[in-house]
């Protein structure tokens, strides 16, 4: 079946799951241990209902916001996904350029096997960087450069894995980062031909074995790299004071991704950040984490006026991001739907999965009788 007859973002989830190799598929949809937090980022919205008002002329309506100065046509954009490049060849750029088509912003991972500069020229539009920091102040300084260099506009640094998480189902699929070519690894391809040539062969015959181009803690780590126990880090742990460093470094927007607690937020106002990112890694870090739904109003509070806050974690449907946005959020970020959207349409794939996104927000603003996302509030809502 064609991503045509995609009607939503679970239709495409299913299409995906039909196409990529069961430990890829896994790899990207799964969490950490018993994935509560994974479900409960997607059963929290089912707690939180709309309260529309009736009898409001919606004849004209807008989704579009503001955000660092930029003006996006929609309230979402599309979240940090490492090694994006095993659900298609080249997704990051595929993502990118749909982005830009749909004028949302694109976040690009620092796990990415595309070079930073290859992403950037690919496409005229905002563009944003997201990146595990290492400790080691010189080699974070010659990673910030080098994204300033490229063009990027803001900088997205995680602060949610200090360790690598316990992901189960990874390891019982055979699929783990650094990747160990096991005999249930390779069979696991063979069975999903269309992958195995469009995807895999592609790459090798293109780039050789996938490498991690943009990692700020390692030279260009392969994906086979076993030597990298950890290949998102330095091992060392980085904290407030190296982020109020980095701020003097970095003079565009930076943001901080992975808070959950409202003191986070006032240590990122007193740092002088821009913003932050409520989220717990797709529930893919700490296992019963609290989902971002679940803290994003104590933290929009203790956030006050002067820091943007944007959020991520389950958001599938437009309602989804709506209620978001009343709880106070700016943006919201999805990332595993658009990754299913490249999976099985490359980049058309992608603009199909926005526009249906975008679609499903237009509508239910009119449904709530509101004209403008803006205007949204947690009034709007109720809540369990």
């Amino acid at each position: 079946m064609s991503f045509e007859h995609a009607l939503n973002m679970f239709d495409l989830e299913r299409m995906a799951k039909r196409r990529l190799p069961w430990g890829v598929f896994g790899f990207i949809a799964g969490g950490a241990q018993d994935n509560r937090s994974r479900d409960n980022n997607r059963a929290v919205f089912e707690r939180i209902r709309f309260k529309p008002r009736g009898l409001v002329d919606i004849a004209e309506r807008g989704q579009e916001i503001t955000l660092f100065g930029h003006r996006f046509s929609s309230p979402f954009g599309i979240a940090p996904m490492g090694i994006a490049g095993i659900a298609h060849f080249e997704a990051d750029i595929a993502m990118a350029r749909a982005a830009a088509r749909m004028n949302v912003p694109f976040v690009l991972s620092n796990m990415s096997t595309v070079p930073m500069e290859v992403v950037a020229r690919s496409c005229d539009s905002v563009k944003w960087l997201q990146v595990y920091m290492p400790a080691d102040r010189e080699r974070a300084g010659r990673f910030a450069n080098r994204a300033s260099a490229a063009g990027f506009q803001a900088l997205v640094v995680t602060i949610d894995v200090p360790v690598g998480a316990n992901r189960e189902n990874n390891l019982r699929t055979g699929f783990t980062l650094p990747l160990q070519l096991s005999a249930r690894v390779i069979a696991d391809g063979l069975l999903h031909p269309r992958w195995l040539v469009g995807v895999l062969a592609r790459t090798l015959a293109t780039t050789g074995v996938p490498r991690l181009e943009n990692s700020a803690a390692h030279d260009r780590p392969s994906i086979l790299a076993a030597q990298n126990a950890e290949l998102r880090s330095d091992g060392a742990t980085i904290d407030w004071a190296f982020m109020r460093w980095l701020r003097d470094q970095w003079r565009l927007p930076l943001l901080i991704k992975g808070v959950l607690h409202q003191a986070d937020a006032r240590e990122a106002l007193a740092c002088g950040l821009d913003g932050i990112i409520v989220s717990n890694h797709g529930g893919r870090q700490l296992d019963s984490a609290a989902a971002p739904m679940e803290v994003l109003p104590e933290i929009v509070a203790a956030a006050g006026s002067r820091l943007t806050v944007l959020t991520d974690g389950g958001f599938r449907r437009g309602g989804d991001i709506l209620k978001g946005i009343a709880l106070g959020a700016r943006l919201a970020l999805c990332g595993r739907p658009f990754l299913f959207g490249a999976a099985v349409g490359g980049e058309a794939g992608v603009v199909h999965a926005l526009q249906l996104l975008k679609a499903e927000v237009d509508r239910d603003l009119a449904m709530l009788g509101t004209t403008d996302v803006t205007r949204l509030g947690p009034t709007d809502l109720f809540l369990d």
